[in-house]
């Protein structure tokens, strides 16, 4: 049996932020990190763009807008001192018609607001000097993003954790939470666990191992997949960075945009589909359990009715190469069919109230010796060491570490 001061449940990044935050906020405790898989960061960590976000679409004063800035600054100090790849190459956001222009003057101001360096508006013939390419009236050029591989970024911060005594321990899927009177105790795949505090950083399956924890949180994480093209190696030279176009502000989905990775390959994309699997990567994945809880859930349903006709657009998208590429060319009309070919596919875990409601802004709560992330999609992976530096202050604070 494990005993541990406090266990972190899930070991995608913000759960491997949140322990080494915690070894250096309460040396001398001892941390746990439980991963279900048999290696970190295999779902929404391993899955995204590995985009380094600048902190430009959220609302001042929001804890994404504070936490994203803070963590955007620390990751690139980090990925230096620890020589991990990455590059602040910077992006465009592209108005392709002058419905657009009000929303690209609103992305301006919040990106000012939130403190944002080198900001600026771009004519269509300065966005050509950036994006030889592109096709637009107005941008906005944001050079403060970057790229990175996230999946090296969590294995550096979890080597961090074990170098400074923490553990990690993989293929220990959690199947309950039991109170006791000096803590907890967990069983796991790996055999039981006790622990006297619990973090809940399970990211798709935040709100069952909230619930698991006798925890309600008034939320239900619906999985929206995010399906990606990439263009062939004759083509890559199309996009020079990163062009996104301007959001719907409805939506917390940022549009089919063109990433070039660190690799050096270019991901176009993603969508955003209903899976009808939490961890569904594939247009086949299914789950009996997952799809029922989705459509016997009230919020859903709410959602559903007030936004059914632009699920079935994203769903044509998803079945259909011929639409899909037609959104692309909006931003590159020289952009063809042939030259792009379906790359992989990550799920977010997208937060829906009672009510309805996606929540826009990250989610944190404490209740009784516990901590748990109940909502936090991108830019989570950017802020992610920011977010585990509060995570890590809450436990400390009130767990009395």
């Amino acid at each position: 049996m494990i005993t541990c001061d406090v266990v972190i449940i899930g070991g995608g990044i913000v759960g491997a932020a949140t322990a080494l935050a915690l070894t250096e906020q309460a040396p001398g405790r001892r941390v746990v990190v439980v991963e279900k898989e048999s290696g970190l960061a295999c779902h929404q960590t391993g899955n995204n763009s590995g985009v380094i976000h600048s902190g430009l679409y959220y609302r001042p004063g929001s804890l994404k807008a504070r936490n994203c800035v803070e963590g955007r600054k620390a990751l690139y100090r980090f990925c230096a001192e620890h020589d991990i790849p990455h590059e602040q190459c910077g992006k465009v956001v592209v108005a392709t018609s002058a419905d657009e222009i009000a929303a690209l003057d609103e992305l301006e101001k919040r990106g000012k607001a939130n403190g944002l360096v080198g900001v600026r508006r771009l004519d269509a013939e300065q966005l050509k000097q950036y994006e030889p390419h592109v096709a637009g009236i107005a941008g906005l050029l944001v050079p403060e993003t970057g790229i990175v591989d996230y999946i090296k970024v969590t294995q550096t911060y979890a080597k961090l954790v074990e170098e400074r005594g923490g553990q990690v321990v993989t293929d220990a899927e959690v199947f309950r939470v039991d109170r006791l009177t000096d803590g907890f105790a967990l069983t796991t795949a790996k055999g039981a666990i006790r622990a006297k505090f619990v973090v809940n950083c399970a990211g798709l399956h935040c709100d069952r191992v909230a619930r698991m924890c006798g925890v309600e949180p008034r939320l239900r994480i619906v999985p929206f997949r995010g399906e990606y093209y990439k263009l062939v190696a004759d083509k890559r030279g199309l996009v020079k960075n990163l062009i996104y176009p301007v959001p719907d502000p409805k939506f917390p989905f940022l549009g089919v945009h063109y990433t070039r990775m660190i690799d050096g390959e270019v991901e176009a994309g993603p969508n955003a589909v209903l899976a009808f699997k939490r961890e569904g990567y594939t247009q086949l994945s299914f789950s009996l359990r997952d799809t029922m809880e989705i459509f016997f859930y009230p919020g859903f349903l709410k959602l559903a009715c007030r936004f059914w006709r632009v699920g079935l657009q994203e769903y044509r998208r998803s079945w259909c190469k011929k639409t899909f590429v037609r959104d692309l060319r909006r931003l590159l009309p020289v952009l063809d069919s042939k030259d792009i070919y379906r790359g992989g596919a990550g799920v977010r875990a997208q937060a829906v109230a009672d009510d309805g409601s996606l929540l826009d802004d990250f989610q944190i709560i404490e209740q009784d010796g516990m901590v748990h992330v109940l909502n936090a999609p991108s830019p989570a992976a950017t802020a992610s060491l920011s977010i585990g530096k509060a995570v890590a202050e809450r436990a400390v604070t009130s767990f009395e570490l």
